[in-house]
């Protein structure tokens, strides 16, 4: 049939159409389209487009294009080009130009799919059909004794291949690029700063002054200057200069890859580590240690309110307690230096400091005091899955939203909102793990204990902290409890007394470090005691939305013994959460008497104390007090008294259960179990909490630490100091001089180790170099006096510094003796020397040391080599153990192994094979055949010397074999 435009053709198996433009043929399984320009076939499976230039294929999976000279495959997770010179295979995995001689391995794609590489990259482990494998000697060297073939580890796998390294001729190399260089020039320009000496790349971008215009005009000029395109959201994924290079470095174009996940859930028993404690409470309590004081010398620190607040004291007042808008208290428990705070240390504006409530500007402070205490450089928490739990309610601080001056405009909103509490630690530390702030009211800090415990055990967060925080910024509180008539007149707390009249309302911050108890012991980190279990629950329809209930605290206190699989005798005392009021005082007594009380020996009576009664009533920071309290109590072996109560309330039948009141301080004996205490808080809103406190004791075998740091104990000390200014540096000289005066039982290699490896290095430092603690003190007194001293050196920190590079050396650096004292007086040298030195004679049938000071057998190259490459390790892992951490590492010849080694490119086991391999074959073939010269020649200027070209295909077939595990190191 024709008309006026197509001509169609009609038979048993296919129909044609033609056209003047087109001729269309359909059959059962495909349809053929042709054109003066291109010929395309269309069937269930692929479309296939034939020009005079290329031909194209597209199926569901991938899209190949031919031409004359090349072929590119297209899928979704990779694209592969083939052309006459070489072969390039792009993917989320691989993206590695290969060179045409080398073939892929039967079975092996073009494209990898996104759980599996093609084959030929792990060939170059010496596997048939690699390079390594090609290569006699290279197969010699990598080939055990036993003739096994040495596979590289994990580790070196992450190393280069010698598939992933291109012939020169083939794939010429990338001109390098000074990153940092780049992207701090262009920091500068865009912040217009007259040198890139004035930036710091560790610091936020924000903090450098950046929004989002900036933010945008920086991306944009990155882009233009290295030619290639950058995600619009590259300063908030990558929020610092110095992230920003690191992600360049790696590649700049895919996004940053997800850390790390969190360790898989502990058991659900597992105790829950205290491995550090920080906080600020009443009386100038500064430390656990002054809590401590306070409490075991029995002192009242409730005092007068403060005069630097703004609050108008005297109307306020009314001794009746009947005028609107007025209290009846005069005196209560304050933190007089709640003000103060160092906003530059934590980056903070001077704009922005001042719209945050005084509660997150002490959490940051605390909690930085608090990772500190355990050990930890808090810097090094950065990007870990560290949980942050904290209590705290709002207290009025600043004006309403809406309210805000030209001063507090644009930070009320964080600086006032209770949720940014946690949020702004996570924020200021890098901590990636939860961040939770917690809301109770009184008991906010023990349920944020309880969730942190319950957070580490089900392997969402590696680390915690958990406390709770309570600053008044006004009056208000104690107007509203004056309506209840709830506050005690003269500010104290009764805990259980008979003349228990009110509470007493007190300000204080504490924060608690935690760690699983296996991590804690592997990461050597002291342990101050143990959570063994923990509940919340709540009061329900009690007798009033504020009313305590009595069965709502037994079933908690039952639930928390069966968390901690104890029987409620197992248990010897409770800081209760005795807040001195006539209704709640014996509510909570008697579902004590009711649960610890029943059971148990009349001997063994439950002792029953709070610590209100001497710092007053904390709120969200109440229940975290009392832990702390008890922490320190187990470790002095005494429960402390209780004050202002010596009559016990009436109100409560105490012949009902063995519990006791602590008037006197009592012995804490261990009665064959070590020492526990419950922790009981309640909050107002009817949450109550308790936890089971357990000193901790040691029993069986410890897990490995991995960070213990061993130092000499004979002779001279280093102890190093570093604050962000000289007046830091100075009031750290004279803390750290008290310090030393309270405990002089402290040894002072404990006291160098702690200085040296846990604490932030800031740019203002000291040194001092002593031997015993008078000429330490000396020393530190001298810095705090800003005078001179001969032990003593300061400086700042130079901010054009480099980085840190170790250069591992090859041999012509030994003598005999050499190593001998520094392993018998520094045990870290001593602990490395030997453990690579077992590795070493896994492989020979000699021992390093017995050839340490043997002149003759420190000639032989197959002895001195593994020697040289012991003792090189050693030192360079000594180095990082007493905190010197490098940021690369290289090497030259032999030095290569270890550099390799202590990169994490070759396990340790596969270093010390291949430089066993490596000086055999020195010893065997080169070893009096000629002798060595260096030359800047190429190996081509040297091909018409015949003298040497032997010689020189020998080197260049060990260097070959060094090359294709070293050539591109890795830095550490």
């Amino acid at each position: 049939m024709s008309g006026s435009g197509a001509e169609t053709t009609r038979g048993s198996e296919a129909e044609t159409m033609s056209g003047p433009e087109a001729e269309v043929t359909r059959g059962p399984e495909a349809e053929v389209t042709r054109g003066p320009e291109a010929e395309v076939t269309r069937g269930p499976e692929a479309e296939v487009t034939r020009g005079p230039e290329a031909e194209v294929t597209r199926g569901p999976e991938a899209e190949v294009t031919r031409g004359p000279e090349a072929e590119v495959t297209r899928g979704p997770e990779a694209e592969g080009t083939r052309g006459p010179e070489a072969e390039v295979t792009r993917g989320p995995e691989v993206g590695a130009a290969h060179a045409p001689q080398t073939q892929p391995s039967p079975g092996s794609g073009v494209v990898p799919g996104p759980e599996a590489e093609p084959q030929r990259v792990p060939e170059a482990a010496g596997q048939p059909g690699s390079r390594a494998a090609r290569t006699p000697e290279a197969a010699a060297a990598l080939a055990s004794p036993d003739g096994t073939v040495l596979a590289p580890s994990p580790e070196a796998a992450r190393g280069p291949r010698a598939e992933d390294v291109p012939d020169a001729e083939a794939v010429p190399e990338a001109p390098d690029v000074d990153l940092a260089g780049i992207v701090l020039g262009e920091v500068a320009a865009v912040l217009e700063a007259d040198s890139v000496q004035e930036i710091d790349s560790r610091r936020s971008f924000k903090d450098l002054g950046f929004d989002s215009m900036t933010g945008v005009e920086l991306r944009e000029r990155l882009s233009e200057a290295l030619g290639r395109p950058l995600p619009t959201t590259l300063v908030f994924d990558h929020p610092s200069p110095e992230a920003v290079i690191d992600f360049l470095g790696g590649g700049g174009t895919a996004p940053t890859p997800a850390g790390a996940p969190a360790r898989p859930a502990a058991d659900a028993d597992e105790p829950i580590a205290i491995v550090a404690m920080g906080c600020r409470y009443p009386g100038g309590v500064r430390s656990p240690e002054d809590l401590w004081r306070v409490v075991a010398e029995g002192r009242d620190v409730i005092g007068p309110f403060p005069t630097d607040r703004g609050w108008d004291l005297e109307g306020l007042y009314d001794p009746e307690g009947r005028q609107p808008g007025k209290h009846y208290v005069r005196e209560g428990g304050f933190l007089h230096d709640a003000p103060a705070f160092d906003a530059d240390f934590f980056g903070i504006s001077p704009r922005e400091a001042l719209a945050m409530d005084p509660q997150q500007r002490l959490l940051l402070e605390t909690t930085w005091e608090a990772i500190e205490r355990a050990g930890i450089d808090p810097t090094a928490l950065r990007s870990t899955p560290t949980g942050v739990y904290v209590g705290t309610t709002f207290q009025d601080y600043g004006p309403r939203l809406h309210e805000g001056t030209q001063a507090t405009e644009g930070y009320l909103m964080t600086g006032s909102t209770p949720s940014v509490a946690s949020g702004r630690i996570a924020y200021s530390l890098g901590l990636e793990g939860p961040a939770l702030t917690v809301d109770t009211a009184c008991s906010a800090s023990l349920v944020a204990l309880h969730l942190a415990c319950q957070a580490l055990r089900q392997g969402e967060c590696t680390l915690a902290v958990a406390g709770g925080v309570t600053a008044m910024s006004t009056p208000g509180i104690f107007v509203e409890l004056t309506r209840q008539r709830a506050l005690s007149a003269d500010g104290r707390c009764r805990s259980f007394a008979a003349d228990a009249n009110g509470t007493g309302w007190s300000e204080g911050v504490g924060m608690l470090v935690l760690e699983r108890l296996s991590d804690a012991r592997r990461n050597g980190h002291e342990v101050l005691a143990v959570v063994r279990g923990s509940a919340v629950n709540q009061d329900g329809a009690s007798n009033g939305l504020t009313a305590p209930n009595g069965p709502a605290q037994q079933r908690v206190i039952r639930a928390a013994l069966a968390n901690a699989r104890l029987e409620a005798r197992d248990v010897d005392a409770v800081e209760a959460h005795g807040t001195g009021t006539p209704l709640g005082d014996p509510i909570e007594a008697n579902a004590l008497l009711a649960t610890y009380g029943q059971d148990r020996p009349a001997e063994r009576p439950l002792r029953l104390g709070s610590i209100k009664s001497n710092i007053g009533h904390t709120q969200a920071a109440a229940g975290v007090a009392g832990v702390i309290k008890m922490v320190m109590a187990m470790r002095h072996g005494t429960l402390p008294k209780t004050l202002h109560a010596d009559e016990p309330t009436p109100q409560v039948d105490w012949s009902a259960g063995a519990v006791s009141l602590l008037t006197e301080a009592q012995p804490w004996e261990r009665n064959g179990h070590p020492r526990r205490v419950g922790v009981s808080s309640f909050g107002i809103s009817g949450t109550n909490a308790h936890a089971v406190i357990e000193e901790f004791t040691e029993t069986g075998e410890a897990e490995p630490v991995l960070s213990e740091s061993p130092v000499e104990e004979a002779g001279a000390h280093l102890f190093l100091l570093s604050a962000r200014t000289p007046e830091a540096l100075r009031a750290r000289a004279a803390g750290l001089a008290a310090h030393l005066l309270e405990r002089p039982d402290l040894k002072l290699v404990e006291v160098a180790r702690a200085l040296a490896v846990t604490r932030t290095a800031f740019d203002e430092r000291a040194g001092i170099v002593a031997e015993t603690r008078d000429q330490l003190l000396t020393a530190l007194t001298a810095l705090t006096q800003g005078r001179e001293h001969p032990a003593l050196t300061t400086g700042t920190l130079d901010p054009d510094r480099g980085k840190t590079v170790f250069i591992l050396p090859g041999q012509g650096s030994q003598w005999p003796g050499m190593a001998q004292e520094l392993a018998a007086t520094l045990p870290a040298f001593h602990t490395h020397l030997h453990e690579t030195a077992a590795a070493v004679e896994a492989h020979v049938n000699w021992k390093i040391t017995d050839v340490l000071d043997n002149p003759t057998a420190l000639e032989n190259i197959s002895i001195l080599q593994p020697t040289l490459f012991t003792i090189h390790t050693a030192l360079a892992k000594t180095w990082i153990t007493h905190g010197l951490n490098p940021d690369a590492l290289i090497g030259h010849s032999q030095g290569e192994i270890a550099a390799a080694h202590l990169a994490g490119a070759l396990t340790l086991h596969d270093a010390a094979r291949i430089i066993v391999r490596r000086s055999h074959l020195f010893h065997q073939h080169l070893t009096g055949t000629g002798a060595i010269a260096a030359t800047d020649l190429s190996p081509t200027d040297l091909t018409p010397y015949p003298v040497c070209y032997t010689h020189l295909r020998a080197h260049q077939t060990l260097m070959k074999l060094q090359c294709i595990f070293f050539s591109h190191i890795s830095p550490s």
